[in-house]
């Protein structure tokens, strides 16, 4: 197993500690008027507010609104790690509910840890199939990098919101 692996399998167990504790509940409640969500439109379909832009001040975000975003990056990136075409932002939806935004996540992390095992010393050292900033020198490694410092951040941002949720109410 590679060192992307293991730093991945680390990253994801410490975000599987706050997945098993997390309510229903937790997933909409807003710990700010100034808040990023995800709505249910008429057609059912779950939508994450967004901006083009990134607002100043950013939103603090629901835990929904979190999962959201781990699930649209970790579904892009699987797409282009396995050669397909990537979905656009909209094309990657929330499920609902908690239970079921847990269970994609964890058929997410499933996918990705696909990837890493296939991936050899060579390949982590090849261009990546894609990168935000536009780096010719961006790495399938870099990549991978950056998706374990993503769920890190989101990780953390979860156990933050799940005990403030739990604190507010009492």
């Amino acid at each position: 197993m590679c060192l992307t692996a293991r730093q991945s399998d680390l990253t994801w167990s410490l975000f599987e500690y706050h997945l098993e504790r997390l309510e229903p509940e937790d997933f909409l409640w807003k710990p700010a008027a100034h808040c990023w969500t995800v709505r249910q439109g008429a057609d059912g379909v779950w939508v994450p507010d967004w901006a083009e832009t990134e607002p100043d001040p950013v939103p603090v975000p629901t835990i929904g609104w979190l999962s959201r975003h781990i699930g649209w990056w970790w579904s892009v990136t699987i797409d282009h790690a396995e050669g397909r075409r990537p979905r656009e932002r909209t094309d990657v939806t929330w499920p609902g509910d908690g239970k079921a935004a847990i269970e994609w996540l964890r058929g997410l992390r499933a996918a990705w840890t696909a990837v890493l095992e296939r991936l050899t010393e060579e390949d982590l050292d090849g261009i990546a199939p894609f990168s935000w900033d536009r780096d010719p020198g961006h790495t399938v490694a870099r990549m991978a990098a950056w998706v374990n410092a993503e769920l890190m951040q989101n990780a953390t941002e979860i156990g933050q919101l799940r005990p403030l949720r739990a604190a507010s109410a009492t």
